[in-house]
């Protein structure tokens, strides 16, 4: 693994950003005015209605979007240069994996389009399936794996060039509520064990306070942060902790943010 003692500053650094799509209709205004900083190992999750500017953001940070206004950093370089120095990996709604590929193709396709040699693509194919718990099913296709395993493929091909910062566009929003809560899970168990930044987009209250350590809360659009919330629980939490006082007022604080968002827009 590559030494991360080399970003010392923030991964993520947005200052007045703004962002303006021209549509037939005229100006559409996504992002305004965004101020937010992500330290290193930051668990920082975006919430709030639809159409407010979460994944439009991540899509700025992963240079999908380029904003209009402003400034963004990824570890101290616009998010073109971060994207060419391959720093975050990406993780769609859908799992968007190639159904005539195996699990352990699908994972391996990054690192051939980056060129790794096959020894070790075939150690890291390994080494990220073991990660994710899909140890024993790199040679089965997407079709034959539940959605939550899918899921965790994608993480896994995500995961395989061993970026800093993972992207996750509401990864676990399709799926039951059951599979949902293993996935919690497994993924704090993942962030604990690998170290990394993770920006994860989600319409759920209960699932961004369980999951955070900074929860950003937007406004319809045009989007904006109306609180940027800190989170006091310890960094291990068992399910149960959605019981807890804190994590009550936790989410109680969330949603007046949200409702604060949506009194702006009246």
């Amino acid at each position: 693994m590559k030494d991360r003692a080399e970003n010392a500053g923030p991964v993520v650094e947005a200052r007045g950003l703004d962002l303006v799509f021209q549509t037939a209709d005229g100006p559409v205004q996504a992002l305004k005015d965004v101020n937010l900083t992500i330290d290193k190992g930051d668990f920082v999750s975006f919430i709030g209605p639809s159409g407010c500017g979460k994944t439009t953001f991540l899509r700025c940070i992963a240079a999908l979007e380029h904003p209009t206004g402003g400034s963004l950093t990824v570890n101290g370089m616009t998010p073109d240069e971060a994207r060419r120095k391959r720093a975050y990996g990406y993780v769609f709604q859908a799992a968007g994996l190639y159904p005539w590929r195996t699990i352990a193709g699908n994972i391996r396709l990054p690192l051939e389009i980056m060129g790794f040699a096959r020894d070790e693509q075939d150690r890291r194919v390994k080494d990220v399936l073991q990660l994710v718990d899909l140890e024993g099913f790199g040679g089965k296709f997407p079709w034959q794996l539940s959605g939550g395993m899918q899921q965790r493929a994608s993480i896994a091909r995500a995961l395989a060039f061993d970026a800093d910062i993972l992207l996750m566009d509401e990864p676990f929003g399709a799926l039951d509520e059951i599979v949902r809560d293993r996935l919690n899970e497994e993924l704090l168990k993942l962030w604990a064990r690998t170290g990394k930044t993770i920006g994860f987009v989600t319409h759920s209250i209960p699932e961004a306070v369980y999951l955070s350590t900074k929860i950003v809360v937007m406004s319809p659009r045009p989007g904006r942060i109306t609180d940027v919330i800190e989170s006091s629980l310890p960094k291990e939490r068992p399910l149960d902790i959605r019981d807890s006082r804190a994590f009550i007022e936790i989410a109680h604080r969330v949603r007046e943010g949200l409702r604060a968002g949506h009194g702006d827009e009246m």
